[in-house]
């Protein structure tokens, strides 16, 4: 990495010999009209998502799917909560709808339900993927400066390989998506493209 920093950062990590696709919050408040954390343009992300999901079946690897869920009331909501009231629309008792999964998981692929953004904080994710042999996950999803960045920040906390695939994330602004996809890839994870991600996945 050329600058003042000189090598100190964008290092690495690789792909092990097990890998997993983590779907983060790909669920319908982001991708439908009306959804109280609509993207502009949520389709691209969608696609690719479901070409990484397809691969990893087709290659014999684990999909682990997280949606976001709160009891009546908000109680296990916490301080996050009211950070972002938005979140309301995942609570049990809320209408609309909109914490249901846009892309369907088969049979067996579990889901993971969270209260905070990362998917490993306060979840059975880590052991789920540890048993399982895993040790490479791709993560997709929504979204890049939230969900994405902290679910990958901590998959390399739990001695997982983060691979975050560019075209499979999206956020709020193009800008913010590629902010954040740069400061990922300097310190916590390797963006890939999704042909990088569809030929280690194919293998």
């Amino acid at each position: 990495m050329s600058g003042p920093h000189g090598t100190a950062f964008s290092g690495r990590v690789g792909w092990g010999a097990r890998p997993a696709v983590l779907v983060v919050d790909l669920v319908r408040a982001y991708t439908d009209e009306g959804g109280p954390f609509l993207l502009p343009e949520p389709r691209p992300a969608v696609e690719a998502t479901a070409a990484l999901v397809d691969a990893a079946r087709l290659g014999g690897h684990p999909v682990v799917w997280t949606v976001v869920r709160y009891t009546r009331g908000m109680a296990d909501g916490g301080l996050f909560a009211a950070k972002v009231p938005a979140l309301a629309a995942f609570a049990e008792d809320a209408e609309g709808g909109w914490g249901e999964l846009v892309l369907a998981p088969a049979p067996g692929e579990p889901v993971v339900a969270k209260q905070y953004a990362s998917a490993f904080f306060a979840t059975s994710l880590a052991a789920t993927l540890h048993a399982a042999g895993v040790d490479t996950v791709v993560v997709a999803g929504v979204s890049t400066s939230g969900c994405i960045r902290a679910s990958a920040t901590d998959a390399l906390g739990h001695g997982f390989r983060p691979q975050v695939v560019r075209q499979a994330c999206a956020d709020r602004t193009p800008e913010l998506h590629e902010q954040n996809l740069r400061d990922l890839d300097a310190k916590y994870a390797d963006v890939v493209d999704l042909p990088e991600a569809l030929r280690h996945l194919g293998r």
